[in-house]
């Protein structure tokens, strides 16, 4: 690389401060234009990067070499055609999309156009898990059990349309479900979800679910999932077939609220340096981001659609 790649970045949310600071210290980055479309948000921006309202206008303009997509869920999709179809690299926040119909689309327009598209999975990037994954590497697992326990409110940083079904896609198996499940993909491979018990609120919101899944190699898997949890939990446990049973803990040595971000998102820019450098197509993380999709719609068909439902057992 014989200069930074100008990155653009589109949604100045909850989550943007840590792709923000991801791309001041690494130098493969210099980040040239910032996009959202509240006024008021926009005005916030400190940074000496070109703004905009609408990223069509930003894609035109500022023309970045790859863009970050950090809006909400429902909007995932036409701010990622877009850039896919101007040929421009995109990082987007899990999920991909809002539904596995959506996420196709966006994957075939990346190998149409020959364009790296990567999902932001951020913890398998976390270090504790990582060197899980290095410690579990060729040896036989017999289960994995993740934990993804938060009390929701406390991560809203004023982004309301987590609580909004149809804007986030439905609750904590939509939103949180995609990260959890591909930490499981990273330590045993494509998944097959195998049973799922959804506990909705008044509002239509799963705030509690259980996924229960198999690898390709018959290990079993279960994920929890709590928006609802007095505090914050997100742990893997992994027992290996000679019994041994190693744990990560996500927040371990990271005692500032959500401080584990600032570490996973460095590494999610630098390994999107890569591909956008590269123009490798799709890229790795589009079958992942696909796949989480297609495990999340699945736990919802076997979930009962009724409000305050308690439990249902799916594809068995």
């Amino acid at each position: 690389m014989t200069r930074p790649l100008r990155l653009g970045v589109v949604g100045l949310g909850a989550i943007s401060p840590y792709y923000l600071a991801a791309a001041e210290r690494l130098p493969e980055w210099e980040l040239t234009a910032v996009c959202d479309a509240r006024a008021e948000t926009l005005d916030g921006f400190g940074g000496t990067a070109a703004r905009f309202r609408d990223h069509r206008t930003l894609l035109a303009d500022a023309r970045p070499d790859a863009l970050v997509v950090a809006v909400p869920n429902d909007v995932h999709l036409p701010v990622c055609r877009d850039a896919l179809a101007a040929g421009v690299p995109v990082c987007v926040e899990k999920p991909l999309a809002l539904t596995a119909v959506e996420g196709r689309l966006l994957v075939e327009l990346a190998r149409r156009h020959g364009v790296p598209l990567m999902t932001a999975f951020h913890r398998r990037y976390n270090s504790a898990v990582r060197d899980l994954a290095r410690r579990t590497a060729g040896r036989e697992i017999r289960s994995v059990r993740v934990r993804y326990l938060e009390r929701i409110e406390d991560h809203l940083g004023g982004e309301d349309w987590y609580l909004d079904p149809a804007r986030c896609g439905g609750g904590c198996v939509a939103d949180n479900g995609p990260n959890a499940l591909d930490v499981v993909r990273l330590l045993l491979g494509d998944l097959t979800l195998t049973g799922c018990e959804i506990r909705r609120d008044g509002l239509g919101v799963d705030r509690r679910a259980v996924l229960r899944l198999r690898g390709r190699a018959g290990a079993v898997a279960s994920v929890e999932l709590d928006w609802s949890f007095p505090g914050e939990r997100k742990d893997v446990e992994v027992e290996l077939a000679d019994g041994e049973v190693l744990v990560a803990d996500m927040l371990a040595g990271h005692t500032a609220f959500k401080g584990s971000l600032w570490h996973e998102y460095e590494a999610i820019l630098r390994e999107f340096a890569v591909l956008a450098g590269a123009g490798a197509p799709a890229g790795p993380g589009a079958h992942g981001g696909l796949q989480a999709l297609e495990l999340v719609e699945a736990a919802y068909r076997g979930a009962p659609p009724a409000v305050g439902a308690a439990t249902t057992e799916a594809g068995r």
